[in-house]
């Protein structure tokens, strides 16, 4: 799999030959040194790269084609030291796809008032110059991230840092291969969608692979296969069961499923537990094992919330909280303390989990196979979201639920699966009415990494609509956006 590393970002000024060679020169030699502060401030996941000041219309054309067409750069932030006519930038951006960021700042923090004369004035011009560079956005209807503040101070910075890493998530999405072991679970309507709309709008290729393909790799796995994944196993979690033959079994589903995905190329899968001709069990700790490792996955063939999880994996990679498949399970109605603890059957990502997960093996009441292996662990405290991608036929919609995750209130010892507990924002009453209102899955993918603005920035790439239900939202509110929204994308 590539990493962000493997990118780069072209930070490209613009002017005009209007000011003169000297004004230019240092018009060159500021922008180089913020480009050289930014990538050593350390608050950039991937080295930012600077461009030649662009001049002319022909220039500004020459970049932007170079930049769509160079498969290392994931992206380009615009800044205008002085004024650049926008019109000069119109071929440029107008057919530029990839991840567009305009960097409203300044060379100088502060304006020098002993000093400044006209020759300061015609060379600091980014106040009226990115306002041009703004109007041309706005006219072509670009969508772009605009980023306000000086290039030495902690926000802005950050802010840059995270919509790269947005920028990553769409650069991972069009490469994006993903493997569905069976087909969707019969009769649920949320894990359904349009799979030629998704590769039309996100880049995915989505594929069907009957289990019996994975059986037959399955059945080729080695003895000494097995016990070198044991060993990984023994290494990373603790053994906490008796029946090794079961999770002897898990390490060989694992063997198996990685070595179909790294033959075709895929990030993520799915399974389905009414599809498993040919399996003893049901994928569980050999896919956790696997999400830890970065893969996405869904379940019951959730192949969007497989999707979302290898891409918001990937958005947090270097991070440390953790990104994770996940699903609503149960509700803590005590008044004033109002809770969701969200779980799964068995495939909850150790990513999350507040201590070093443990293998059992415990009866599994689906699938009519035998009881799986799994890892068991409980979820940490940090500020979170929640993640649901929907198919609301004729668009995509990414909502988003800012959460407050913690330990488990009380110990649950009866309880054999790993689990985040939550309190959603606002509240869990006007939470669940928005996600519901909003057609939110009961699958998502939880984040103590990835924030609601880098999934905004990310919604904003791919050109579909984003809905956020935070601290400050009512079901009035919700519902007025919804039908907004509607109206909006009836007319489009």
């Amino acid at each position: 799999m590539s990493t962000i590393k493997d990118y780069e970002f072209w930070f490209v000024t613009g002017s005009q030959h209007l000011y003169g060679p000297e004004t230019l020169e240092q018009v060159a030699a500021d922008s180089q040194a913020i480009v050289s502060g930014l990538n050593a401030s350390g608050a950039l996941p991937a080295k930012l790269v600077w461009k030649p000041t662009v001049k002319t219309p022909a220039e500004v054309k020459a970049i932007f084609r170079e930049a769509s067409y160079d498969d290392k750069c994931a992206g380009v932030i615009t800044w205008m030291h002085t004024f650049s006519p926008s019109k000069m930038w119109i071929n440029g951006l107008k057919d530029f796809k990839k991840p567009y960021c305009h960097f409203h700042t300044q060379y100088n923090r502060e304006i020098p008032w002993n000093e400044i004369d006209m020759d300061f004035m015609n060379l600091n011009q980014a106040a009226h110059g990115d306002r041009e560079h703004g109007f041309i956005g706005s006219r072509l209807r670009k969508a772009r991230k605009i980023i306000v503040g000086y290039w030495e101070d902690e926000e802005p910075r950050r802010k840059l840092g995270d919509w790269m890493r947005a920028a990553y998530g769409y650069n991972v999405s069009q490469d994006l291969k993903l493997c569905r072991f069976g087909d969707n679970m019969r009769q649920v309507a949320v894990t359904e969608g349009d799979k030629v709309e998704a590769e039309i709008k996100f880049g995915w290729d989505i594929e069907y692979r009957p289990v019996g393909d994975l059986v037959r790799i399955l059945n080729d796995v080695t003895e000494e296969e097995i016990d070198e994944k044991m060993a990984e196993y023994q290494s990373r979690y603790d053994m906490d069961t008796d029946n090794e033959a079961a999770v002897r079994y898990q390490a060989k589903e694992e063997i198996a499923i990685r070595k179909l995905c790294e033959e075709f190329g895929y990030k993520a899968f799915v399974t389905n537990f009414e599809d498993l001709h040919g399996l003893d069990q049901l994928p569980g700790l050999a896919v956790q094992n696997m999400m830890r490792d970065g893969y996405g996955f869904g379940a019951e063939g959730d192949w969007k919330v497989a999707a979302m999880d290898v891409i918001m994996k990937s958005m947090a990679e270097g991070m440390t909280g953790g990104t994770a498949f996940m699903e609503d399970y149960t509700y803590h109605f005590e008044k004033g303390n109002e809770h969701i603890l969200g779980a799964h059957m068995l495939e909850v990502c150790p990513l999350v989990a507040a201590n070093k997960p443990k293998i059992q093996v415990h009866p599994l009441g689906i699938g009519d196979r035998n009881d799986p292996a799994r890892l068991v662990f409980d979820s940490k405290d940090g500020d979170a979201v929640v993640a649901s991608l929907v198919d609301m036929g004729g668009r995509m919609r990414l909502i988003v639920n800012d959460i407050k995750a913690c330990n488990p209130l009380r110990p649950m010892p009866n309880l054999p699966v790993a689990g985040v507990m939550w309190k959603p924002l606002p509240s869990l009453e006007t939470s669940a009415q928005c996600w519901i209102m909003a057609g939110g899955a009961h699958h998502s993918v939880l984040s103590y990494d990835v924030t609601a603005e880098m999934l905004h920035d990310w919604a904003a790439m791919m050109d579909i609509e984003f809905v956020h239900i935070g601290a400050d939202t009512t079901a009035e509110s919700m519902e007025k956006e919804l039908l907004y929204n509607d109206i909006v994308y009836k007319l489009k």
